[in-house]
């Protein structure tokens, strides 16, 4: 079992930047694939980017030209850089982890989750 905390979160205006971190505790991290999801009020929990745990990376055809994602496995940290935010990027943000071999971008893939940082992007 591991524990997920993200932080990084804020307020920015549009076209800013934001770097997200999750820190992981507990189990073995690199045991795990890990993933960032987003989910706006009113809306349904979406699939932002993911680290597979046999290595490699995976981004949202959404976000692929201005965010990416990237771990340091000897910090046990996934982070994920948002460059040229929108209004539409507004969301909570979330970490999540499983114990399966790729990082899928379906929520109900993973098995722990982190409680969130919010972003909000608004002039």
């Amino acid at each position: 079992e591991v524990q997920l905390v993200e932080s990084g979160g804020g307020l920015v205006k549009p076209g800013g930047s934001l770097r997200l971190s999750c820190a992981a505790s507990g189990s073995t991290y690199s045991a795990y694939s890990m993933a960032w999801f987003r989910q706006a009020p009113g809306k349904e929990r979406e699939g932002v980017a993911g680290s597979h745990r046999t290595g490699g990376t995976r981004i949202d055809d959404s976000v692929k030209d201005r965010f990416t994602v990237s771990i340091d496995r000897a910090k046990n940290t996934l982070y994920l850089q948002m460059n040229s935010l929108k209004p539409d990027d507004t969301a909570m943000y979330y970490c999540a982890a499983t114990d399966k071999f790729a990082a899928e971008m379906s929520a109900s893939w993973y098995d722990y989750w982190g409680q969130g940082t919010q972003v909000t992007v608004s002039s």
